[in-house]
């Protein structure tokens, strides 16, 4: 990883239009939008193909973002195997509280795990389209961003020959550990933090779902959450504290905290089985302001991380997509605007999700918190949910996102 510097020796010298880092479903999202424009654009990989397919992350698309992909032609699978659901269940106090969401927004949320939709996303750009990508690249850097003409380089893994590529734009899209937004020279962007003070322990159980949906379950001990993935996986969370590793949870020891938290009258026994995934995750977030530096623009993770607390991650991360993808192409078009104001039409939208994610979470953890003011006033705030029929339409219209014009 390393900062903006002069262009070294490198052969052989490429060109294209744009240049894109990373191929997760921000940075795909922009090169179907540009490939399908004419545009023509380079996508760049530190890792193999069959492992981006692979990569457990998100499983929620908000419905907008699925029509959004829908209107470039890229959600025709999404449409056919997503699962939708339109309710969940709050459990606290051993009683169940379910929330409907669909007929309080009219909207729902899609079941459909990011590999999927990354293979989805590759198959239509690479496969279908003929667009560049290059798999397991080395060493990349970038340069001139602020000049006239911009460029990347990186090393060839399997020849060690060195690799230069012209380019008049260059969209990082290689998440919170990439190059771009560290290429970027100190003082030129604010990056803004917030640390929730807690950590989730993520595991993929491979047991069917033990209930139709999502499940918050609320407790002084700790939350914890159930969420469906397939008819033989289920995705569950559980609060733990800060620091803690996944070697300190045991599969004994999360079945036995998951009973606690999720128990409720009427409510079915968990269907237990093997932990194949345990990850412990930070409960924190950054804005990176602007989202662009010279002729480099930022794209989901790279300017935004979003704790998962309310499944925003991977739509901020297709909306940042649509809108910088439809703004390059105006840029070849003749009209800069759109590109000019697309680090503060993007942050408009990951301003608002940060704001709900953080509501959500005080709701959330309250109880657990140790704090007897934080703890009654996350109960005040579930009560009114609960009991509000505003307050209910509200919350699922922030829960699901809302429309985006793209």
């Amino acid at each position: 990883m390393s900062s903006p510097s002069p262009s070294p020796a490198a052969s052989p010298t490429d060109r294209a239009d744009v240049v894109v880092i990373g191929a997760g479903p921000a940075g795909l999202t922009v090169a179907n939008v540009l490939r399908a424009a004419g545009v023509d654009c380079l996508v760049l990989e530190a890792e193999s193909r069959e492992f981006v397919e692979r990569r457990p992350r998100a499983g929620f698309v908000e419905e907008w973002a699925v029509r959004a992909l829908g209107r470039h032609g890229l959600a025709e699978r999404l449409w056919e195997r997503a699962e939708t659901q339109g309710e969940f269940e709050f459990r606290v106090d051993g009683a169940r509280h379910t929330v409907r969401t669909a007929r309080l927004s009219g909207r729902r949320h899609f079941v459909y795990p990011q590999p999927l939709l990354v293979g989805d996303l590759l198959a239509a750009y690479a496969d279908r389209a003929g667009g560049a990508v290059r798999f397991e690249v080395r060493d990349v850097q970038l340069h001139d961003l602020d000049g006239p003409r911009a460029a990347v380089s990186y090393r060839d893994p399997h020849t060690g020959e060195r690799h230069r590529i012209a380019c008049d734009h260059v969209v990082g899209a290689d998440g919170a550990r990439g190059v771009s937004r560290a290429a970027i020279p100190d003082g030129r962007v604010r990056m803004t933090r917030y640390d929730h003070g807690v950590a989730w322990l993520a595991v993929l159980a491979e047991a069917p779902p033990s209930a139709d949906g999502v499940v918050f379950g609320i407790h002084p001990s700790g939350f914890g959450a159930h969420m469906a993935r397939s008819a033989r996986v289920t995705r569950y969370y559980l609060e733990v504290p800060a620091g803690d590793v996944a070697a300190d949870w045991p599969d004994e020891r999360v079945w036995g905290e998951l009973r606690v938290r999720l128990a409720a009258d009427g409510a079915r026994p968990l269907h237990e089985g093997p932990l194949s995934e345990k990850t412990v995750l930070a409960m924190h977030n950054y804005v990176v302001e602007p989202m662009a530096y010279g002729r480099l623009h930022l794209a989901g993770d790279a300017a935004h991380l979003l704790a998962p607390i309310a499944a925003k991650g991977m739509n901020l991360a297709i909306n940042d997509a649509l809108l910088l993808g439809g703004a390059l192409i105006a840029h070849y078009k003749g009209d800069d605007r759109p590109l000019a104001g697309y680090s503060a039409a993007a942050l408009r939208r990951v301003w608002q999700y940060l704001e709900f994610s953080q509501w959500l979470s005080e709701v959330l953890h309250g109880a657990s918190s140790g704090d007897r003011f934080r703890a009654g006033t996350a109960a005040a705030r579930l009560r009114r949910l609960l009991g509000s029929e505003a307050a209910a339409k509200a919350f699922a219209g922030l829960y699901l996102g809302e429309e985006a014009d793209l």
